[in-house]
């Protein structure tokens, strides 16, 4: 059971079979457990398969699955003991190195773009606005996975309080991190954010996340692949189109490794 207190329900859990027949699909097989992105991309015939969403447009991908069904939630009992971080574990760069050491009591999340109301939301403000506690499994594209708590606020609750222009199409998160000096982003479109499990957390397992884990603000749109979960979000940014965003396609891995862009289960 997931408690969302933006509206004081309950919201049950959903166990629906197409997740578990679609997350085999993506990541189930011997090809994909591997050790690492860098070995996974190694493979032609995982390249490949990963570069599928390219051949079809958005509007086909949104066709895949149900993409209002809620992700699978789970009991305390079923968390796992552990809960690898993955993708990179810290931007280590001056900024982002004095704002940990302060605890991110400096931080601030902009929210901006084609929206009515730019915001500054500092992580105080964050901790005191209505929040959401699910809990989840994270499958990562390199064959693992894992079931955690996390806890934030929803971004649909975000953008609404920002007057996001009914024009916008897309959602950017801009990160602290890089990788391979390329600044790291990923997007999602207007569906999976304001769907009620996309959240913006800063817990993780009842604690503020750590810098592994992507403090002090990481995105969970839980009907996607793990990549999709972009870790150190500094800017929310709204869009018509993501064609001038780095390279066009969405996000880091879809730019520079051909992933898809819409990496449901």
């Amino acid at each position: 059971m997931s408690k969302d207190n933006t509206s004081g329900l309950i919201l049950p859990a959903e166990r629906p079979t197409s997740l578990v027949t679609r997350r085999n699909a993506l990541i189930g097989g011997a090809g994909l457990l591997l050790a690492g992105c860098d070995q996974i991309n190694a493979s032609p015939t995982v390249k490949s398969f990963l570069s599928l969403g390219e051949k079809t447009t958005h509007r086909a991908q949104r066709l895949v699955t149900d993409r209002n069904a809620l992700a699978q939630e789970f009991s305390r009992a079923e968390m796992s003991p552990v809960f690898r971080q993955n993708g990179n574990q810290n931007p280590n760069t001056s900024e982002y190195n004095t704002l940990a050491a302060n605890k991110f009591a400096d931080w601030t999340l902009s929210v901006d773009g084609m929206v009515a109301h730019p915001l500054r939301i500092s992580l105080a403000q964050m901790m005191a606005a209505p929040r959401r506690t699910q809990i989840t499994r994270h499958d990562c594209v390199e064959g693992w996975s894992a079931i955690g708590e996390w806890s934030g606020v929803p971004l649909g609750l975000i953008l609404k309080r920002a007057g996001m222009s009914s024009n916008a199409k897309y959602v950017v998160f801009h990160c602290a991190d890089s990788t391979g000096g390329i600044p790291y982003y990923e997007s999602i479109d207007m569906i999976d954010a304001f769907h009620p499990q996309t959240i913006l957390a800063t817990h993780m397992n009842g604690e503020l996340l750590t810098v592994g884990h992507g403090a002090p603000l990481r995105l969970r749109v839980e009907r996607q692949l793990g990549y999709k979960q972009a870790k150190y979000v500094m800017r929310v940014e709204a869009v018509a189109s993501l064609d001038a965003i780095h390279g066009g396609k969405g996000g880091y891995w879809e730019d520079h490794r051909g992933y898809q862009w819409f990496a449901g289960i």
